[in-house]
């Protein structure tokens, strides 16, 4: 074998072992809470807490939400961008990257200086206000991650081409949007709702600070109270993370042998 390929396969077997061993160990923890014995017993406690049940569907909402609302905002932008405003790009790159930079207790503090009760805009001032706030800052957080998925899926068809031959059969912008070019970009789509789900379904920050029964919060508070629940939790967690990417890798191929498909 060459010296190439052993230092290869030294490589990934470095990588199993620092990735998976914690993964194993925590697990391994996990399954200790009743003594003596290996058993379920920590994630039959989780799955029988109200507080998880209330926290995870709250966070699924405000994912779905956050999806639904940053795809409507992304890809349009990804498309006049691509189609009216070419120059404008970098800017736009730029700008999508900044949550990347700048930390996101930064962006919620701003938030709450911005919206809070005594503001012109009280969003703060009321549960819904403060859920609609929440889900503007998970936008905020996702948004590198959805620009770029959608943005690199926008570079595999022409958009122009699609564009000028729907206004050729009459076709008004909500009709080339939403039957032309959304379906195009169904990889890109699906693949930054992938990790944007991810992202909210971890995400502590926002959470917190904004007083919001989700997740992230629940997942820090059973850590600083329990002993197995908390590795329990962070294989669940860990297992959520992992689901979204490998369900990433099915939409990425699936698009792939699609049009050889045709």
């Amino acid at each position: 074998m060459k010296p190439a390929k052993i230092l290869a396969w030294v490589a990934i077997a470095v990588g199993i072992i620092y990735f998976f061993v914690p993964l194993l160990g925590t697990f391994e923890f996990s399954l200790r809470m009743r003594r003596g014995e290996y058993s379920f017993d920590a994630y039959g406690s989780v799955f029988s807490d109200a507080a998880f049940r209330a926290t995870f569907g709250y966070s699924m909402l405000m994912a779905l939400f956050t999806i639904i609302f940053g795809m409507l905002l992304v890809v349009p932008t990804a498309y006049w961008v691509r189609l009216r405003l070419p120059q404008m790009r970098p800017v736009v790159e730029f700008l999508t990257l900044m949550p990347l930079v700048i930390p996101a207790i930064v962006v919620v503090f701003g938030y709450l200086r911005l919206y809070n009760s005594s503001s012109y805009i009280p969003f703060t001032g009321s549960i819904t206000g403060t859920n609609i706030l929440l889900v503007m800052s998970y936008i905020t957080l996702a948004l590198p991650y959805m620009y770029r998925s959608v943005d690199t899926a926008m570079r595999t068809i022409d958009v122009r081409t699609l564009t000028e031959a729907a206004e050729i059969l009459g076709a008004k912008w909500p009709t080339i949007m939403f039957r032309c070019i959304f379906p195009n970009v169904m990889s890109g789509v699906l693949s930054g709702a992938f990790i944007t789900f991810a992202i909210v379904m971890g995400e502590f920050t926002m959470a917190a600070l904004l007083n919001r029964p989700a997740f992230g919060p629940y997942l820090q508070l059973v850590g600083a109270n329990k002993a197995y629940e908390p590795s329990a939790l962070a294989v669940i967690a860990f297992a959520i993370t992992w689901l979204s990417m490998g369900l990433i890798q099915l939409v990425t191929r699936f698009s792939k042998l699609a049009p050889s498909r045709a």
